[in-house]
């Protein structure tokens, strides 16, 4: 009997995972540090000192880090979104006039 040369895939339709970030946050941190590399560039080309320019994108690199992180690990893989969903929902509907329901019924 031969052996199969390719090996099963085991995680399918598991979210992507790397060093502890899941799903969408993996992109968060990836868009945060290219938004820190062209701060960097951007200070530098405009004169200010090499280690102040350092000193402020690795600060600021520290702080994205333990943010995304900290989302990371409160919200999980769907959880910012339904947060964010939740938010949008409206806490009080009213309304003055019964004609929004009497139409509900009506058969076409």
């Amino acid at each position: 009997m031969a052996t199969s040369v390719y090996s099963i895939n085991k995680g399918i339709n598991k979210p992507i995972e790397f060093k502890g970030l899941r799903a969408q946050y993996i992109w968060y941190l990836g868009a945060g540090l290219l938004l820190l590399l062209i701060v960097f560039a951007v200070l530098y080309i405009c004169g200010v000192n090499t280690f102040a320019c350092l000193a402020i994108i690795v600060i600021s690199g520290f702080v994205l880090f333990l943010h995304v992180y900290k989302l990371s690990h409160k919200y999980g893989e769907h959880g910012m979104m339904k947060a964010i969903a939740k938010r949008s929902i409206p806490s009080i509907i009213k309304s003055y006039s019964r004609k929004v329901f009497t139409g509900l019924c009506k058969k076409n």
